[in-house]
């Protein structure tokens, strides 16, 4: 097996660095073919690694007490961030000396870090960060953009539904994949100026067969569309709202489960099913989400993460390199070039008469 390198900002997320320590250990495990670049205070690594029994020996240790908070702005993060952990990360993928970076940090700093060390694709004006939902047709709903880009023109979403059925034919190898813009509404007349000049953009593009058109916040765990975009504003909202009724939903599980020695014995003998559906809302198994547009592999982790989920965040870095994601996304956005640049052309025509 092919061996590759991932670089992890271990000072990034709510819980840092426990929580990025024991999921590499968690790695580690199984994939003697890993080795990771830990960027970070040593004084605080250090002592962790020491109660790890499988990450010894699998790391490079790279020493820095300077880090990015949770709250700190993107552009102050680019002028004063320079020898912090997570722009030492990001920099070993632009050396070459790692394939992929992941971080639970600030994702406004990651975003901006990113774009500008690694560069942004052809056509693409703002990277986006995406991730597969699960829905009721099992095979995930691709979802973008997160929370990278608040504001976003009806230019920017169309580069978004583009890069989203890209994601989607690569990652979920999804044939054909039916685009939908989320809105208030199914109506022609609801939403705001750009969602519905992006609607106008998919229309009358080379992916006017792929497009679905409005849909809404119920229809991403129905599986209406393989691919949902959306603004970073709306959509950070909107996965935020999923996990925490996931997690009530399991939460409530356990405890009816709890209540009497009768629910107990219910619960033993319902325990193998239900537990396969409990496992599918746990947001952690579904933790990890690519910054895709970019030349290079970056992985977002969600900050308030345990070490299950950065273990899982993980795993998403390792299929993601394994299966050349971003060869596969580079290809197919060529193809799509000459569409995105027709789209922004005649939509900026119409807005100026």
């Amino acid at each position: 097996m092919k061996k590759f390198t991932i670089a992890l900002d271990c000072m990034g997320g709510d819980r840092a660095p426990q929580v990025v320590i024991e999921g590499a250990d968690r790695i580690a495990t199984n994939n003697l073919h890993i080795h990771f670049l830990l960027f970070g205070d040593s004084k605080k690594i250090l002592p962790i690694i020491h109660h790890c029994r499988y990450l010894k020996g699998r790391y490079t240790l790279t020493h820095t007490d300077e880090f990015i908070s949770a709250d700190e702005k993107p552009s102050i993060a680019l002028r004063r961030g320079a020898n912090s952990s997570m722009r030492l990360a990001v920099d070993a993928v632009k050396e070459g000396k790692a394939d992929v970076v992941i971080s639970a940090g600030n994702t406004g700093a990651l975003m901006a870090i990113a774009k500008i060390v690694l560069r942004p694709l052809p056509s693409i004006d703002r990277p986006a960060i995406v991730t597969s939902i699960p829905n009721k047709k099992l095979k995930g709903t691709v979802f973008l953009d997160m929370g990278a880009n608040v504001e976003c023109s009806a230019e920017i979403l169309f580069q978004f539904a583009v890069m989203g059925r890209a994601f989607a034919r690569t990652a979920l190898k999804i044939d054909n994949p039916v685009i939908g813009v989320l809105n208030v509404g199914s109506e022609e007349l609801k939403g705001h100026d750009d969602v519905r000049n992006v609607a106008s953009m998919l229309k009358n593009s080379d992916l006017k067969n792929d497009f679905y058109g409005y849909v809404e916040g119920d229809d991403i765990a129905k599986g209406t569309v393989d691919v949902v975009v959306t603004d970073g504003f709306t959509g950070n909202i909107t996965l935020k709202a999923i996990e925490g009724t996931a997690k009530l939903i399991s939460g409530f599980l356990k405890e009816a489960f709890t209540d009497s020695i009768w629910s107990k014995i219910a619960y033993l003998l319902a325990s193998t099913a239900l537990g396969k559906k409990v496992k599918t809302m746990d947001p952690r198994l579904h933790n990890g989400a690519m910054l895709v547009g970019l030349n290079g592999v970056v992985v977002k982790s969600h900050g308030s993460t345990d070490a299950l989920g950065f273990e899982n965040a993980i795993k998403v870095a390792i299929s993601l390199v394994e299966n050349r994601i971003n060869d596969k996304i580079i290809h197919e956005l060529k193809s799509a070039a000459e569409s995105i640049k027709t789209a922004t052309e005649q939509n900026s025509g119409e807005q100026k008469l």
